[in-house]
């Protein structure tokens, strides 16, 4: 038996997503057991951007439209430049974000997709890190942030780039088994 059996996680993205930050995390939590849904604004497939050009396709699971909070046990949101941007002008991504969190369940952010949660209103206290570029915007959020591969603040998960993929995922995986961070306050 896989250790994430009978869990269920979601990676939330659109065009634009940084290929190994959808990739590496889908592949390795379905490796582990999980069932894993992309779900997007937009239907039928997306397509990432592989460091400096268009990437591959992924196919939707779910529409985000059709996806509810409580049918998953995680939520990953993969980086890139282009995918959190345009998530975060996206008013349903944003309540979809907002309303995660406060399930108290694990929500993971990598690379950009911390604009996210600067736009969902959760990072304000909270320990967290995210690429460099974008420091200054998570402590004028209120962030506490560090330089770190990954940072963990009850069950909500940040990481820095590609290359802290493997702390990234492996994090995600400790925080599902944990379930929910009751002690975690809502936003």
């Amino acid at each position: 038996m896989a250790k994430l059996d009978g869990k269920k996680i979601a990676i939330l993205a659109t065009n634009g997503f940084e290929q190994s930050e959808l990739e590496v995390p889908l592949n390795k939590l379905r490796e582990a057991g999980a069932t894993v849904e992309v779900i997007s604004p937009e239907s039928g497939s997306i397509r990432g951007w592989d460091q400096k050009d268009w990437g591959n396709e992924v196919p939707v699971d779910r529409a985000l439209s059709d996806a509810k909070v409580e049918d998953y046990h995680a939520l990953v949101l993969p980086g890139g430049q282009i995918n959190p941007d345009l998530l975060r002008v996206d008013a349903d991504a944003v309540k979809f974000v907002h309303d995660f969190f406060n399930t108290k369940k694990p929500l993971a952010a990598i690379c950009h997709a911390p604009w996210l949660l600067i736009e969902a209103g959760v990072v304000k206290g909270r320990k967290a890190t995210s690429y460099k570029s974008i420091a200054t915007d998570m402590k004028n959020a209120g962030a506490v942030w560090e330089d770190s591969e990954v940072v963990v603040d009850q069950a909500l998960i940040t990481s820095r780039n590609p290359n802290d993929l493997d702390a990234f995922v492996g994090k995600i995986i400790e925080e599902v088994l944990e379930g929910r961070h009751e002690g975690r306050k809502v936003a």
